[in-house]
């Protein structure tokens, strides 16, 4: 039986690269996603829209689509927003709205697809190195921060009250990419991302659950 992979944020970047590559691989993937796009269009992967996970009551259509899906091998929270605020201009909205999307989100996502998840299924939270406290050298960036080092601390919780479920939970890092979110900017493409990001999530077990980790395999500090 192919692996069954559910992906948020599909719709470009690094989603898209993932489902791209699980479709190639065999897996059964599908999006979800709150628009989607004309590349993940040309997958020919199961695509359920709709899906604003910033909001409580997205709660309704996920449990909708869940009815729908196979058990769930694996589950990538991937969507995510990204702004930058500073002392000088805090924007508290823009801080809220990475909370809503970059922290909840995933916790919404899980809580609902839950029923399809069991033992040996992976939850996969992607987060970032942006997160982390001890490697905090150059301030800024308020709302992402807080954002991905309060995501961390989710995907803590649920890797030890998923624990006796033998579900593990991965916090993975993808690493500087080139993606719209970026700007273009950064130092890998989404594709070697994706695929790097697969070997981590492949190593992930009960064994090495809740653990802060670069695509890379470099553990990462809390």
């Amino acid at each position: 039986m192919s692996l069954s992979v559910v992906i948020t944020g599909a719709n470009r970047g690094i989603g898209l690269e993932l489902a791209r590559q699980y479709q190639a691989d065999g897996a059964q993937v599908t999006a979800l996603v709150r628009n989607s796009s004309a590349e993940l269009g040309t997958l020919g992967i199961r695509v359920i829209g709709g899906i604003d996970v910033g909001r409580d009551d997205s709660d309704a259509p996920l449990r909708e689509a869940m009815q729908t899906l196979p058990p769930i091998d694996v589950l990538i929270n991937n969507a995510g927003v990204l702004s930058n605020e500073s002392l000088d201009d805090p924007a508290f909205d823009r801080m809220r709205w990475q909370l809503e999307v970059n922290t909840l989100g995933p916790l919404r996502v899980t809580t609902a697809l839950r029923p399809r998840l069991s033992a040996g299924s992976k939850i996969v939270l992607i987060t970032s190195r942006m997160g982390s406290m001890s490697d905090n050298s150059s301030g800024g960036m308020y709302g992402y921060r807080c954002s991905k080092a309060a995501l961390n601390a989710i995907g803590v919780s649920l890797a030890q009250d998923l624990r006796g479920d033998g579900i593990a939970v991965g916090l993975l890092h993808p690493g500087f990419v080139q993606t719209d979110m970026t700007g273009r900017q950064g130092q890998i493409t989404a594709s070697a991302a994706a695929a790097a990001l697969r070997a981590r999530i492949e190593e992930l077990s009960i064994d090495n659950t809740g653990r802060f980790r670069h695509a890379n395999g470099e553990t990462l500090p809390w």
